[in-house]
């Protein structure tokens, strides 16, 4: 049972821009909190952004803050990541998340993307 999918990812030049896409497949994630996740090889994988469930609350991972900007649609069920200024250590795959509580830490999020890798050349 596929809950969270995502689109967007490929290969981009630093500096450019790609878009992220989240499509939760039920209405009841409008009251989850989403946001995104991303690891890259040999890495852990980390906290990128957060959206409430209302789409009011925005938190972002210092790495990223200004270049990156995370938003919901008026459904609340789809969560995008539009990422700019793209820098070479950008590059992982991106997961995207649900759950019940918002945190900065992977385990408290219930469901999870199968991923979309985002790969930044220099």
């Amino acid at each position: 049972q596929v809950h969270l999918v995502e689109s967007g990812g490929g290969l981009a030049q630093a500096g450019g821009s790609l878009r992220l896409s989240c499509q939760a497949s039920e209405p009841t994630f409008s009251s989850y909190a989403m946001g995104w996740f991303r690891q890259a090889p040999g890495k852990e994988r980390e906290f990128v952004a957060r959206v409430m469930w209302n789409g009011r609350g925005t938190y972002y991972a210092d790495s990223v803050k200004g270049r990156f900007t995370i938003s919901r649609d008026k459904a609340k069920i789809t969560v995008y990541l539009q990422m700019n200024s793209l820098k070479p250590e950008d590059t992982a795959v991106y997961y995207c998340v649900a759950g019940r509580v918002a945190a900065d830490l992977p385990e408290p999020y219930e469901y999870w993307g199968q991923g979309t890798q985002v790969t930044v050349s220099s």
